[in-house]
């Protein structure tokens, strides 16, 4: 059985991605209040795995969890991408007539903006998960108070559901990672069966020092699927580069990484993986 520490109660989309990526299997899932939770229970325990949202195509990259990966010295074993639905959901005594305010995460309350701005009588309330928010008025019975999560959630925690597919764009989706204990890697991925990589690094200050680097991964035919780039705390206008990048030939992929080497500084392979 596979241990699996996420971000957020039974029920949550990290639940949701936890179970299909790792579908067929076994899984004990480690429920954790925050990311740095998550990446603890891996250094205290190196059987543990972790799944952890890095962007979503609404709301964009989770700046805080590239700098936490890059600090946990966990390696990149896999992705999954899972398509965001919401739906609202209340206890069974309630309905519209009677709920007057709407819990949830904020960027949950944010992909449904729209929803919300037709229903000006909701108060919209954040809060620290979305499954956590429908556990919560279960638990405590508040009347009157409804949730925005996933259904499936809804019905673990016994609520109604009010309306479902109720994010603003059908086309959302966040990007999941699986990380681990880097001795555990060779065991849960295949090396030559990667085609996807995440790096970081930073550059010196010299002029067209990025571009340099983005040359040598195109004479490789190394294609740059994402670039991210945050400061370097302490150290005014230098800043680290997360970069994904997709490969067909590992031998290839190999020599530019040998490449850029030269290029860059504190260079720093996060994973290599099968991309999806």
């Amino acid at each position: 059985m596979k241990r699996i520490a996420i971000q957020g109660f039974l029920g949550s989309f990290h639940d949701i991605a936890a179970h299909q990526y790792f579908a067929g299997e076994q899984i004990q899932l480690i429920c954790c209040a925050t990311f740095e939770e998550v990446f603890e229970n891996i250094k205290r325990d190196p059987t543990v795995l972790g799944l952890i949202a890095i962007e979503n195509t609404i709301a964009g990259s989770l700046l805080h969890n590239y700098e936490l990966l890059r600090a946990s010295g966990t390696t990149i074993v896999g992705e999954h991408k899972l398509h965001i639905q919401h739906s609202i959901c209340c206890l069974a005594e309630d309905d519209w007539d009677t709920i007057t305010e709407v819990h949830s995460h904020p960027v949950a309350l944010m992909q449904c903006r729209n929803f919300l701005e037709n229903h000006p009588e909701l108060k919209a309330v954040e809060a620290e998960d979305t499954a956590g928010a429908a556990e919560y008025i279960k638990k405590h019975q508040c009347r009157g108070w409804a949730a925005i999560c996933n259904a499936s959630a809804a019905k673990l925690y016994g609520m109604k559901v009010l309306e479902d597919h109720i994010e603003d764009n059908k086309h959302n989706f966040t990007r999941f990672l699986c990380v681990c204990n880097p001795h555990k890697a060779d065991f849960l991925r295949s090396l030559e069966q990667t085609n996807k990589s995440s790096l970081v690094f930073s550059l010196p200050h010299e002029e067209g020092s990025l571009s340099k680097v983005l040359t040598i991964l195109s004479f490789y035919d190394i294609n740059l699927t994402k670039i991210q780039s945050l400061p370097i705390i302490g150290h005014e206008w230098e800043y680290m580069f997360y970069v994904d990048v997709t490969y067909d030939n590992l031998t290839r992929y190999r020599q530019s990484i040998d490449a850029i080497t030269p290029l860059v500084k504190e260079l720093n392979i996060l994973g290599e993986y099968k991309g999806v």
